[in-house]
């Protein structure tokens, strides 16, 4: 019993384990997109890119709120994708990397609720779409795109996968057949036990013969003796 609970541990165990190439890319994107989305609000008034004000690296808690904390979540989603070959703590990432692309989508439109307001985008028309979907909604939904392809990758066990799964338990079955074998009696038959007769038990006779064991002695007669008749 206690070895089939080991095995069926290993085998869970082998089959939360999957290669680190899987989340590579996604979990780089969105590391990238991270960094876009927490620094842009900063750097994108030099080139008169942005909302509220012109000037450049201005903080205050609305930028916080709907640009920093977001791009936090998603910043350490990919990496956890990008690093982790665990499949629950990707699966983690990927909801993290979803839940700040979510942020990135409604923020802006739950923030008035609490009276924080990022500001009137600059430039003109084409400007201002540009820059909304650049700094929150365009950029969350990219966002979730590629958290829900990195999610579905890592929920989907692969062919590749469960036949090396299935290998590791065929090898683990065999380790666990030869170590009860090794377990077991190893004490020698007992008819081996029994002692064999010796060769050099055998006794010589007057010819030089050799008796055999347990054989009686034979009597020669020479041709000067006879037996003597009792009259």
């Amino acid at each position: 019993m206690t070895g089939t609970k080991s095995m069926s541990r290993t085998r869970m165990t082998r089959m939360l384990r999957t290669p680190r190439s899987r989340g590579l890319l996604s979990g780089l994107l969105l590391m990238l997109l991270a960094l876009w989305g927490g620094f842009i609000p900063f750097v994108g008034p030099y080139f008169d890119f942005g909302f509220g004000s012109g000037d450049a690296w201005v903080y205050n808690s609305d930028r916080l709120v709907l640009s920093i904390l977001p791009a936090i979540a998603v910043f350490l989603g990919g990496l956890l994708l990008l690093a982790s070959a665990n499949r629950p703590v990707a699966v983690f990432g990927s909801w993290l990397a979803a839940l700040g692309g979510l942020w990135f989508v409604v923020g802006t439109t739950i923030a008035p609720l609490w009276n924080a307001d990022v500001g009137s985008p600059l430039g003109g028309e084409a400007r201002q779409i540009a820059e909304r979907l650049s700094f929150f909604q365009g950029l969350g939904a990219i966002i979730i795109m590629l958290a829900a392809v990195a999610l579905g990758r890592f929920l989907v066990v692969g062919l590749r996968e469960a036949r090396r799964a299935e290998a590791g338990r065929v090898e683990t079955e065999r380790a666990a057949a030869a170590e009860e074998r090794g377990h077991g009696s190893t004490a020698t038959p007992q008819w081996e036990k029994q002692e064999r007769p010796r060769h050099d038990d055998r006794r010589p006779t007057e010819h030089g013969e050799q008796a055999r064991p347990g054989a009686q002695p034979r009597h020669s007669v020479s041709g000067t003796e006879r037996p003597r008749d009792d009259d």
